[in-house]
């Protein structure tokens, strides 16, 4: 399934849970850090505390399944046969994640997800019911909005590649565990423009996409 174009032999439910279980999986070893010093923060109620932790954060990811089903759903269509629509949308995902590796945004979600201790000190102020909930949404959302842009890529690369997730899933802990990470995230942001332009070149640099569409223009 690395190189299935778009969504096609997928339901939207499909799409859901593989995305979540895809995501859970990539996000597992960044967002290892914060959960085990949520865990040992929990001194009551244990399971149900850290089970709504858990349940808001995969409902982040779950929910924005919905926009990357979309995405892949209009790139798919727009690259089945067309070799040359299948390079200019790889074009723009390429490059909309380099500039977006720039922006303020993707530093301040950055800033958030590398400060976890700080991040603790928040959550345990919070009171109420829905406090473990609430946590789970609020580090999911800062999660979303730092890495969203870099797997957009999955979409070019192949939305299921493994090879692809388990180098992202690098990219992700790099920028958010290593003392430079700010910095290597400036670096990824070069890579991307630089495959922007150079997938006009060498259009397999997109194999998700490229290999697809020249597979439906040959009419297989």
């Amino acid at each position: 399934m690395g190189t299935i174009p778009g969504t096609k032999g997928l339901t939207l439910g499909s799409f859901i849970a593989i995305w979540t279980l895809m995501m859970s999986a990539m996000m597992l070893p960044s967002v290892a850090p914060l959960a085990s010093m949520y865990a040992r923060s929990v001194r009551y109620a244990r399971p149900w505390r850290l089970a709504a932790f858990a349940s808001g954060y995969l409902l982040v990811w779950a929910t924005a399944s919905l926009p990357f089903f979309g995405l892949a759903s209009l790139v798919g269509n727009l690259a089945d046969g067309h070799t040359k629509g299948a390079t200019i949308a790889a074009a723009v995902m390429f490059g909309t994640c380099g500039l977006y590796q720039l922006t303020p945004l993707k530093r301040r979600c950055l800033k958030h997800c590398r400060s976890p201790l700080s991040l603790l000190l928040r959550y345990g102020s919070w009171r109420g019911k829905l406090r473990d909930l609430r946590a789970g949404l609020h580090h999911g959302a800062y999660c979303l909005g730092c890495c969203w842009a870099l797997f957009v890529l999955l979409i070019a690369l192949g939305l299921m590649n493994l090879v692809v997730m388990i180098v992202l899933s690098g990219v992700v802990l790099i920028e958010k565990l290593w003392s430079r990470g700010e910095g290597f995230s400036r670096v990824v942001a070069a890579a991307a423009l630089g495959l922007a332009i150079a997938v006009f070149f060498v259009p397999e640099l997109a194999p998700g996409l490229v290999h697809n569409a020249r597979m439906g223009g040959m009419g297989l």
